[in-house]
């Protein structure tokens, strides 16, 4: 099994361009300080990214009502 994963240009929204959430970059790295959303980590120095199982987990937990 390979691991996927996602960036913040795959995950936020920016003027133009949809991203698989609602929000701005600015909104998922305040999800992420504040425990709400998946800890990215590094692939490289300036690479990060999110494993995709653990953001579609999260929009699983939210689809389902959870808060």
């Amino acid at each position: 099994m390979s691991q996927q994963v996602i960036r913040i240009a795959e995950l936020a929204t920016t003027k133009g361009k949809p991203g698989k959430l609602p929000v701005s970059p600015a909104t998922i790295w305040r999800w992420v300080r504040e425990n709400k959303f998946p800890k990215p980590f590094k692939l490289g120095e300036s690479v990060t990214v999110w494993d995709a199982s653990e953001v579609d987990a999260f929009l699983a937990k939210r689809a389902g009502g959870a808060a």
